[in-house]
């Protein structure tokens, strides 16, 4: 009988898995053992991958999760904790990257994309801005606040301010509803007409505000709110 640890075959055979055709096929929990095995390479990682997803529910919502709670999970150490939110800011840049390579045009399918991928899973609001040019091309992407599960603080003066720091002529307003439904609350709507208001006496167009969550996207443009 071999001494090889039972997990190794298995390990070889889903890396080889990946490696003819790609993540196509694989499962959650497949796709997220190849990760585990870089930050635990002496263990049998299925059964943690497993209960990762057990826990928040699917790959992105486990690399969407706070350090604190991946630490709750029995199993997760520091280092673990933290490899698996470098590939969640990997997957954030890469994102980013091709955004900044496209022409943002107010709510279009790249802009959508990447604030899903940025966003959409994280279990706290975030309040972000894209700051465009005035060829719409994106100057700055920011995080101005974060709040708790229902509730991030905006201050429309302080968004104004740095648009003109930016010398931004448009901006696109994007938040994450963490219950998974995006459609905008009565707060969300006036909260965006607020900041339109100023930003039109200051020359500044609000293409859109953006709300993403687990099951989809709303555009308040789109919607006619705004």
């Amino acid at each position: 009988m071999s001494d090889e640890p039972h997990y190794k075959g298995h390990r070889e055979r889903l890396r080889a898995r990946f490696i003819e055709g790609g993540d196509q096929g694989l499962p959650d929990y497949e796709l997220l053992e190849l990760i585990l095995m870089r930050s635990i390479p002496q263990r049998d990682v299925k059964p943690l991958a497993k209960a990762l997803i057990a826990q928040f529910g699917s790959f992105a919502e486990v690399l969407g999760a706070r350090r604190e709670r991946l630490l709750e999970v029995k199993g997760v150490g520091e280092s673990t904790a933290i490899d698996l939110k470098i590939v969640e800011a990997a997957g954030r840049r890469l994102a980013l990257g091709e955004v900044k390579q496209k022409r943002v045009l107010t709510s279009g399918r790249d802009v959508v994309d990447y604030c899903r991928a940025a966003m959409a899973f994280a279990d706290r609001e975030q309040f972000r801005i894209l700051f465009l040019d005035k060829r719409n091309g994106l100057i700055a992407d920011e995080v101005q606040g974060t709040g708790t599960v229902d509730h991030t603080p905006v201050y429309p003066r302080e968004v104004m301010r740095r648009a003109l720091e930016l010398a931004a002529t448009a901006i696109i307003l994007v938040h994450n509803h963490p219950s998974g439904d995006p459609a905008p609350s009565q707060a969300d709507v006036q909260m965006t007409r607020d900041i339109q208001a100023i930003a039109r006496s200051l020359g500044i167009e609000l293409h859109d505000h953006i709300i993403v969550g687990r099951n989809g996207h709303a555009s308040l443009r789109a919607l006619k709110l705004i």
